[in-house]
């Protein structure tokens, strides 16, 4: 059950990209769509966990829920799906993938955490790869918007890092809460906050927004990639430790990639498969440590027995 279960978060995750991607080319409004897919997803899963007697309402009222909305949802996917008008879901997946690199440089700048030698190559490896998969589209005078949009979700994903870290902090403080509650009434905050985004930045267009593919994809990023993948998430970290779960990271840019030259024509060249590859090397070697970790612990039990 748990191997399955990885699997299909691995897939569901490596697919929201393309999701999102076809979301935007439908609509004009992609903080619209953004903020409705997070602001129902955390309403149903809050209502559930309120009914299930998991979690209280006054949740909501807790400065901390604010915060992590912020980083981990209204920053993070507000330039996520703004980008993806101009970047490839394949790229943006990759590119989403950069995150345990800017937890490392955060861990090191601001709060003094040594850094052993293999995880500071496996940084510089990722920026490398990440140098390589936008150096070619800079040399074009089309690329500006694809630079800019690349650019936008490193700095998303630098939110999300420190959201990431920040949220450590708050389940330790709020043991006795969800893990599921916390995250529907971040998600809840944060599609608030795109909701309002959009209000002051975007005309929602009636005719793009009901189109096939608008529907389409808002249904499939609202129940499957934030309400059934996150589900499965928090399950797996319940159920195995924090350090499995995240290894979807490896998995899921190379589904997205794959989907995306397969079903959505986007193009991939060679210069960018070797930056996708150091980029996902470098991943590995930031969290060698923990990965070692996770994989003697099977054989010291066999050991032991």
């Amino acid at each position: 059950m748990i191997l399955f279960n990885y699997l299909l978060m691995c897939i569901i995750f490596g697919t929201t990209f393309l999701a999102i991607k076809i979301g935007v080319d439908a609509s004009a409004s992609p903080f619209f769509l953004a903020g409705l897919r997070f602001f129902l997803a955390g309403l149903i899963l809050l209502g559930w966990t309120v009914w299930r007697h998991k979690t209280r309402l006054t949740l909501l009222l807790r400065k901390e829920m604010l915060v992590t909305g912020f980083c981990l949802t209204f920053a993070t996917f507000a330039t996520l799906y703004w980008a993806e008008q101009h970047v490839s879901s394949g790229i943006a997946a990759v590119l989403s993938a950069a995150g345990p690199l800017m937890i490392l440089l955060l861990q090191a700048a601001f709060m003094r955490q040594k850094t052993s030698a293999v995880a500071m190559v496996g940084c510089v490896a990722g920026f490398a790869g990440v140098f390589l998969i936008v150096l070619p589209k800079l040399t074009v005078s089309a690329g500006i918007w694809w630079a800019i949009g690349s650019a936008l979700i490193l700095l998303g994903e630098f939110c999300y890092s420190a959201g990431a870290l920040y949220t450590k902090r708050v389940t330790d403080r709020f043991r006795q809460e969800s893990p599921v509650a916390m995250n529907a009434v971040q998600m809840l905050y944060g599609g608030a906050m795109l909701l309002v985004l959009s209000a002051f930045t975007e005309q929602v267009s009636a005719g793009s927004l009901f189109s096939a593919n608008a529907i389409g994809s808002l249904l499939y990023l609202t129940v499957a990639g934030s309400m059934i993948g996150h589900t499965l998430f928090y399950w797996l970290v319940a159920k195995t430790n924090p350090v499995f779960p995240s290894t979807w990271l490896y998995v899921s840019p190379l589904i997205a990639l794959v989907i995306g030259v397969l079903f959505y024509r986007e193009t991939f060249t060679w210069l960018t498969g070797v930056g996708v590859a150091i980029i996902l090397a470098g991943n590995f070697l930031i969290n060698w440590s923990s990965l070692s970790r996770l994989f003697r612990k099977p054989k010291a039990a066999v050991a032991q027995a």
